[in-house]
């Protein structure tokens, strides 16, 4: 099966096209800050065009669900299901830090993890894997006091737990957890946004309309 991966909840515009049998085939990865509606399309097509590979080929779309940007978050959950929903495929939302957790035992591999990525306003994302990638906490958002704490607490113990910090993880992990979560059978739900607090931004009063949810 071909699958392709999108992430969009970070700086990056990333997308790739993984061969479950034959792996990585083909990507295009770059680095924005914003503007991510405007070119996630002509990045997925280049990433299928170096891929040897056509919409028509794909049998799943993995995304990235956050957390992260709130704008780029929505911008690739929706692109996801939209492909998804056009071509009869499954979708299926990796986490930011389920993604940052699993390309850090993929290179130190039977530890357990603690993913964290800087949240602004004082506070940080931060879920806790065991070292078969299961989650034991989270994920929160939490006060960065909390967060040190826990990273102490982790070294306290004699930092055998793995610490995994960044924005967003290589596109490519996010198609492998993405197979995976398929390939188990388990029944999953359509990719929606994590958000884990509300947004930076907020509206003027008395002109916002509320914000819909995707279902």
């Amino acid at each position: 099966m071909r699958l392709l991966a999108i992430d969009t909840a970070a700086d990056l515009c990333a997308a790739c096209v993984l061969d479950t049998d034959a792996g990585e085939r083909g990507r295009c990865v770059i680095e924005l800050g914003k503007g991510h509606a405007e070119r996630l399309m002509a990045v997925i097509d280049e990433a299928l065009a170096k891929a040897g590979a056509t919409y028509a080929d794909l049998g799943a779309v993995a995304v990235a669900v956050g957390p992260g940007s709130f704008t780029g978050v929505r911008v690739g959950v929706a692109a996801a299901r939209g492909l998804a929903l056009a071509l009869s495929v499954p979708a299926v939302g990796v986490s930011t830090l389920e993604a940052l957790a699993r390309q850090a035992r993929e290179e130190t591999p039977g530890r357990p993890t603690l993913a964290r990525i800087e949240a602004g306003r004082g506070q940080a994302y931060v879920a806790a894997f065991s070292a078969a990638g299961e989650l034991t906490f989270g994920p929160a958002a939490l006060a960065l006091a909390a967060a040190d704490g826990m990273i102490r607490a982790m070294e306290a113990e004699g930092g055998d737990t793995l610490l995994a910090v960044g924005k967003t993880a290589d596109i490519a992990i996010y198609a492998r957890c993405g197979a995976e979560k398929l390939a188990s059978g388990a029944a999953l739900a359509k990719p929606k946004p994590l958000y884990l607090r509300d947004a930076d931004a907020r509206p003027q009063e008395g002109f916002a309309l509320p914000r819909k949810a995707l279902p």
